[in-house]
């Protein structure tokens, strides 16, 4: 943990932070040992679900079933952010300008020559 160097663009992970993992008041201890009996106890209940050699019915997960929701309704969802409108800039707007300029002056340059008379055209009819 000493040779840890934060990133420029990314915040410290709450496990190497060293005021969020040694400074925790007795409070706080017992909220995040509660929340991990919570935890260790819906894991327990599944893997007895899961294991049940008499099982008929098929096992709900309720967090596998959030999942699959918000996967297949992402703009519900959805919060716009700099990253992703700096994403949607780049992969939306930007192609289209990209392309505008490479098709016009790749235009441009071919009335220069037509004009200059150095185009050389093939004239086929069946090619």
């Amino acid at each position: 943990m000493a040779d840890y160097r934060e990133a420029p663009l990314a915040t410290r992970p709450k496990t190497l932070d060293p005021n969020e993992y040694f400074n925790l008041s007795p409070e706080q201890r017992r909220a995040e040992e509660a929340r991990g009996a919570l935890r260790a106890n819906l894991k327990r209940q599944y893997q007895l679900q899961l294991n049940n050699p008499h099982r008929k019915e098929l096992i709900e997960d309720p967090a596998l079933t959030r999942w699959v929701y918000a996967r297949g309704n992402p703009y519900a969802h959805f919060r716009p952010t700099n990253k992703t409108s700096l994403l949607g800039a780049m992969f939306g707007v930007v192609p289209l300008f990209a392309l505008y300029y490479i098709f016009k002056t790749d235009r441009d340059r071919k009335e220069e020559q037509i004009k200059a008379g150095t185009l050389e055209r093939k004239f086929s009819l069946s090619s």
